[in-house]
C-alpha cells in the first residue's frame, strides 16, 4: 500500500515532468492525479503480455495470435543496454520467459522489461530512444506452442 511519503514523491515527479495526468495502480489501490498546465500523462503498473489477435498487413486470411508486451511505465525506450551494444532482441528472435527485451528509462532509473512468454519476436513497435507512455505496445511475441 502507498504511504504518504510515496504519494508526495509521486506528486513531485508529476510536477517536475510537467505531467497533466498521472495514474498509478499498486496492490489494488489506484491513484489518479489530474492537473492543468501539464504536457503529458503517466501511469505505472506491472508489465504484462496480453494475448491478442493481430491481423497481418497482407491479404492472408489467417489470424496470428500473439502476446503484446506493453509499456508498464512512462519513459524512454532503449533496445540495448548501451548505445554501442547489440539490441536485446530483433524481429525473428526466439525469446524465453524472463528474458530481457528492452530497457525503459524513467527518472534516471533503468527498468528492464522482460518477456512474459516463451516464443518468437514478431514485431518491435518502438524505435530506439523514443519516448513511450503507459500501455504503449512495445513487442509482439508469437507464443511457442506447448508440446
Amino acid at each position: 500500500m502507498m504511504n504518504l511519503d510515496e504519494i508526495k514523491r509521486i506528486l513531485e515527479m508529476a510536477r517536475e515532468h510537467s505531467l497533466s495526468e498521472l495514474e498509478i495502480e499498486q496492490q489494488g489501490i489506484r491513484l489518479r492525479i489530474k492537473r492543468d498546465g501539464g504536457r503529458g500523462s503517466a501511469s505505472v503498473i506491472a508489465a504484462a503480455a496480453e494475448p491478442t489477435e493481430v491481423q497481418p498487413d497482407t491479404d492472408a486470411e489467417d489470424v496470428i495470435e500473439v502476446a503484446v508486451v506493453k509499456s508498464p511505465i512512462v519513459g524512454t525506450f532503449y533496445r540495448s543496454p548501451d548505445p554501442n551494444a547489440r539490441p536485446f532482441v530483433e524481429s525473428g528472435d526466439t525469446v524465453r520467459r524472463g528474458q530481457v527485451l528492452c530497457i525503459i528509462e524513467a527518472m534516471k532509473l533503468m527498468n528492464e522489461i522482460d518477456s512474459e512468454v516463451d516464443g518468437e519476436i514478431v514485431e518491435v513497435f518502438v524505435e530506439n530512444g523514443q519516448p513511450v507512455q503507459y500501455g504503449d505496445q512495445l513487442f509482439a511475441i508469437r507464443p511457442r506452442q506447448a508440446g
